[in-house]
């Protein structure tokens, strides 16, 4: 049986891309993809095709070509995709809020301050995003 033969499993391979997508960093802040929140959705189907939505820091990114090259080889290194494609959302507005908890900790170390406090002081939080 061959490996396209296989059902692909998807959480595993989910797992993988996402732990890979850790070492690309954006171009802007020092932190990578994953922890920034930029990954905007990933989905695997059965036959091994792997398409991801990915969300920038800064629209008019410069970089967005290199972003995209990278993103798709490191899909491909980290599991055998029959076809990789990696969609950049122009759309969704990116803000600190999308960051986990990790990135934030991240940022906290390299900047010294908490950018997500900052954000809600200086904007308040998305009308969805408040607590009543």
């Amino acid at each position: 049986m061959s490996s396209q033969q296989q059902k692909v499993d998807r959480e595993e391979w989910k797992k993988k891309i996402m732990e890979a997508l850790k070492d690309v960093y954006d171009p802007e802040i020092p932190v990578d993809i994953v922890n920034l929140g930029l990954i905007y959705d990933l989905k695997i189907n059965d036959e091994g095709d792997v398409y991801l939505r990915l969300g920038l820091t800064a629209p008019g990114c410069p970089v967005i070509d290199d972003l995209v090259y990278t993103v798709e080889q490191v899909i491909k290194e980290s599991v055998p995709a029959k076809s990789v494609e990696v969609d950049i959302d122009l759309d969704t507005q990116w803000t600190p809020l999308k960051m986990t908890a990790e990135g934030r900790e991240k940022f906290k170390q390299l900047y010294g301050y908490d950018i997500v406090e900052m954000w809600v002081q200086t904007y308040g939080l998305p009308a969805d995003e408040q607590k009543s």
